[in-house]
């Protein structure tokens, strides 16, 4: 099949798009408003786009849905220029879950979802304490694309990692399984690896 997004009705009964872009991986963004009122939430348009400085980017597409409210990510970002980017373990899946609600600005979604706040060095903003992985962000560029999403780029300015998780001084994605997003309602955990050397 082939089809023009927009212009084009693929014929099926949910867009595939998100479906073919996956796995993606979840950007679990913490970030406090002015007045220090913390916030969490999911972002799966989001991936590491540079390892030198490390830097990062992730999608924030329109308002909150049913609260006629901007989503407190972009606010508090606009406001404070800073954030924690956590990684999900499958583990940690029921409380990610709770933190993807539309809540009214100042709801502290560490609170709903039972979680523990850890602090940062460089930021003010805390990281999710049990994340495997956490990076502490400061605000690079805010990129306005076409319809409604705005694009946060940040450079990692700090990295916290649980040293469980390292073994024979390599970070061991399947001892926390990191949660992946896919199309529709649908999840994936990385439980297996495998090498492939490149060519000389």
């Amino acid at each position: 099949m082939f089809y023009r997004p927009g212009v084009d009705d693929h014929g099926l009964p949910h867009n595939p798009f998100k479906a073919i872009v996956s796995p993606r991986p979840i950007g679990w963004i913490s970030t406090c408003d002015a007045e220090g009122r913390a916030n969490l939430a999911p972002y799966s348009f989001f991936n590491g786009i540079s390892d030198d400085p490390p830097m990062v980017m992730f999608c924030v597409s329109g308002p909150k849905v049913g609260i006629d409210e901007e989503k407190d990510s972009l606010v508090n970002i606009r406001q404070t220029g800073e954030f924690c980017v956590n990684f999900v373990a499958k583990a940690l899946s029921e409380a990610m879950n709770i933190s993807t609600g539309h809540y009214p600005h100042g709801d502290d979604e560490f609170f709903r979802a039972g979680l523990e706040k850890g602090p940062s060095n460089q930021i003010s903003v805390p990281f999710v304490q049990t994340a495997p992985a956490a990076f502490e962000c400061k605000l690079f560029q805010l990129v306005d694309l076409p319809g409604t999403s705005t694009m946060v780029i940040g450079e990692v300015v700090g990295i916290h990692i649980d040293a469980k998780h390292i073994r024979d001084g390599k970070l061991d994605v399947t001892s926390y399984q990191p949660l992946a997003r896919l199309g529709y309602q649908d999840y994936t955990a990385v439980k297996d690896v495998f090498s492939i050397n490149r060519p000389k």
